[in-house]
């Protein structure tokens, strides 16, 4: 159970949120759970659906937003998350479960996106505190300096929601992803 309710409908949840909400049903046919409980601070819902928005319209493709989310996800240890993007991976973004479970590792089995979740791990797990060489490699794997930026805001995207489903402990409505083998 959550911590603080999550509206049952877009209905019962408050009234500067429900165009939002009615907005992410009519996008994805249905209110996710974390979407409905962060409807309890329609500023944050606003917030959190710009950012959203707006690096879904950047220049990574779908495969590569999923990557990232996978990755931040598994070493944030956030099962909500791990659940939704394993779900969207697969279904949405094509990822095979090989894929998934390498994305979940930090890696890919693709050679350039391997480099863009290698980052993207790196930043989660040392908060930020790379070096220039980290930053050069994901420039030499042929990413542009736009993109680089866009994979720094998938990381506090994801982080955000990350925290968000821990900290209120959002009930997750997506299948439950396994404990990835050692």
């Amino acid at each position: 159970m959550s911590r603080i309710p999550t509206p049952a409908s877009v209905s019962a949840a408050p009234a500067a949120s429900r165009e939002l909400l009615e907005a992410v049903n009519s996008q994805l046919g249905s209110v996710p759970n974390l979407f409905r409980i962060v409807a309890n601070s329609p500023q944050t819902l606003e917030g959190f659906l710009g950012l959203h928005g707006a690096l879904g319209n950047g220049t990574l493709d779908a495969q590569t937003r999923e990557r990232i989310a996978l990755a931040v996800a598994e070493i944030n240890g956030c099962h909500y998350c791990l659940a939704a993007h394993q779900y969207l991976g697969a279904n949405v973004a094509k990822l095979s479960s090989d894929e998934i479970n390498a994305n979940r590792r930090g890696t890919s089995g693709d050679p350039k996106a391997a480099v863009a979740v290698e980052f993207a791990a790196k930043i989660t797990r040392v908060r930020g505190k790379l070096s220039d060489r980290d930053v050069d490699v994901v420039r030499e794997a042929g990413y542009s300096d736009a993109q680089i930026v866009e994979i720094v805001g998938l990381v506090a995207l994801n982080t955000l929601t990350n925290y968000m489903n821990e900290v209120l402990g959002t009930e997750i409505d997506f299948p439950a992803a396994a404990s990835l083998a050692a």
